[in-house]
């Protein structure tokens, strides 16, 4: 027997149609609404005993007194498991369950047999729900895990020998920029070079964020299964969950954000006044995906979106759709990529009123339109909860990754009863829109990797200057004009040991290093520098000011171009 205890200010439901066997004989299939209640949706499996149910009606009478509750309502939930019982026996024990329900409480039982709608209004605090089940291994008491030996022949990296050059595998390994490790399967190990490219583009997202007036937000990795049911993704996306029981309750590891930035806005009272609330989020998510389907960066089972949601009012969503339209625009300008807009309308497993859905394409459509947006229909491949338009970045071979995502729902803020206090006074249902602009950026990394092939741009380089003596008796001038570079805030290595300068340059170049920076007697005499591009440029004579006042207008305009190539890459032939 599995059970969901949730504490709730209101459950609404309303019998629709039989879709069991044997069910309720109603005589009017009346709506029946319950205000702060304490409700236990109850699943009955096979071999399954009125003692159970007698066990946890037990459990919830002490529930209901830590909860101060006065009244319960007994919910057939057949969706908490797959292993369910005859229709008969199932019927037999929740009768059995309503009989020997906390004595004094007010009990409200709702049909069973029924396909019914509902409507759950949940707490504003953080959750008071608990996951209870009876029967069979769960019923042992909890015991601590015996301690596993620790096999170092674990921990190796996997093995991309035989991969084409051009893969960011390859390059990330030639590079030193990011591992896996069997231990953590399909999970990225961030070397130190491969984490400056991580957090650069967090800072990038960060910026264009708090531009478009998104204010970041954190919410905790893990949360109870009732979460999940509330926002239906137990429904529609649990087999990609991360699942387990705990002598907690049955918990899951967050695969989107969504839900938990819900609870932040339901935290609080909201007037027309104070929205768009638009958030930005960058925390881990864990996804559990088919393990042929795993391939590098491209697809992890740990990953990071640069995400956020907007809760507005109807009328501000064709302006917010627009701001959404356009920060996508710039942040790809800014990579040199091309994209693809797709319209993903409403698939066949889908909850809630068609009309919404209708609203909600139409919003996306014409925002598209109005922006000049071409784009492809694609029918039936929208998420559960709204259509959305989709954009698949081309990479330089020419691939296609779906990236940005921009959401229109209707749905979740119903499902979790939200509100705001119209400019009529009435509380009226905000709409919600769901966005990531690079989408996953262990996907992200990827495209950059193999599109610019490891020479990134100098704003997101991991080393953006390396410093070379010719010989080591200039090795302290050399030091000199490190320094001054790192009091700039530049990335930059130094390099004054006694090996020949090819090997220097050679080492420089294969480390994909935007500039080289030489000095030998001829630039320590005039206090100047030589400046070589990874390009093969060289410059003569450069004043070290002159060049760091320019590197570092080029950083901070996030240019695609070396401040002595004087020509811009072109997009798809693999970069710088």
């Amino acid at each position: 027997m599995k059970i969901l205890q949730m504490d709730v200010d209101n459950i609404t439901f309303e019998p629709v149609r039989p879709e069991a066997s044997i069910y309720d004989d109603l005589r009017e299939k009346k709506k029946t609404s319950v205000d702060d209640t304490l409700v236990i949706f109850v699943c009955v499996e096979q071999g399954d005993t009125k003692e159970m149910g007698e066990e946890a009606m037990r459990d919830t009478e002490e529930f209901m007194k830590k909860l101060d509750r006065k009244s319960l309502v007994i919910y057939p939930f057949a969706h908490l498991s797959r292993n369910l019982a005859d229709v008969n026996d199932a019927r037999a024990i929740l009768d059995h369950m309503f009989k020997n329900a906390p004595a004094g409480a007010e009990v409200v039982r709702a049909p069973f047999g029924w396909n019914k709608k509902l409507i759950l209004d949940i707490k504003a605090h953080p959750l008071a729900e608990q996951s209870r089940s009876y029967g069979g291994e769960v019923q042992k008491p909890y015991k601590k895990a015996k301690p596993v030996s620790f096999n170092t022949s674990l921990v190796r990296k996997s093995n991309w020998s035989g991969l084409p050059d051009t893969d960011h595998r390859t390059i990330g390994e030639k590079l030193d920029l990011y591992s896996f490790q069997e231990v953590s399967p399909s999970m990225v190990y961030w070397h130190p070079n491969g984490y400056i490219v991580f957090k650069e583009l967090i800072e990038f997202m960060r910026e264009k964020e708090s531009e478009y007036g998104h204010q970041e937000i954190s919410t905790p990795v893990i949360a109870n299964l009732a979460l999940w049911h509330v926002s239906g993704h137990i429904d529609h996306y649990k087999e990609n969950m991360f699942t387990f029981d705990t002598d907690i309750g049955n918990l899951g590891l967050k695969p989107m954000n969504c839900p938990s930035t819900i609870l932040i806005y339901k935290s609080k009272k909201w007037s027309y006044r104070e929205l768009p609330f638009r958030t930005a989020i960058f925390d881990k998510l864990y996804r559990k995906e088919v393990s042929g389907a795993l391939t590098g960066l491209f697809r992890v089972q740990e990953l990071t979106q640069d995400d956020g949601h907007i809760f507005l009012t109807e009328n501000q969503l064709e302006t917010e759709l627009s701001g959404m339209l356009k920060m996508v625009r710039e942040v790809y300008e800014t990579f040199g990529l091309r994209f693809i807009a797709n319209l993903s309308t409403m698939p066949e497993s889908h909850m809630g009123d068609e009309k919404l859905w209708e609203k909600a394409t139409a919003a996306l459509k014409n925002a598209l339109e109005k922006n000049g947006m071409e784009y492809k229909v694609k029918e039936k491949e929208g998420a559960y909860y709204g259509p959305k338009i989709d954009f698949e970045v081309l990479d330089a071979l020419g691939r296609q990754w779906q990236c940005a995502t921009i959401q229109v729902d209707y749905q979740q803020p119903i499902r979790f009863g939200l509100e705001y206090t119209g400019e009529d006074g009435r509380q009226q249902t905000p709409v919600m829109i769901h966005k990531a602009i690079l989408g996953s950026l262990e996907r992200f990394i990827a495209i950059m990797v193999e599109h610019f092939q490891g020479r990134f741009p100098t704003w997101i380089a991991p080393v953006q200057v390396k410093v070379v003596s010719i010989s080591e008796q200039t090795g302290t001038y050399a030091e000199k004009v490190y320094m001054e570079l790192k009091k700039r805030k530049l990335r930059v290595e130094l390099d004054v040991g006694d090996r020949t300068m090819e090997y220097k340059l050679r080492e420089a170049l294969t480390q994909k290093i935007p500039y080289i920076v030489v000095v030998g007697k001829k630039e320590e005499d005039a206090g100047s520098i030589a400046v070589r591009t990874r390009t093969g440029k060289q410059k003569f004579g450069v004043k070290l000011n002159e060049f760091m006042d320019g590197i570092e207008k080029e950083i901070s305009s996030r240019s695609l171009e070396l401040i002595y190539r004087g020509v811009k890459p072109t997009s798809f032939t693999g970069g710088i």
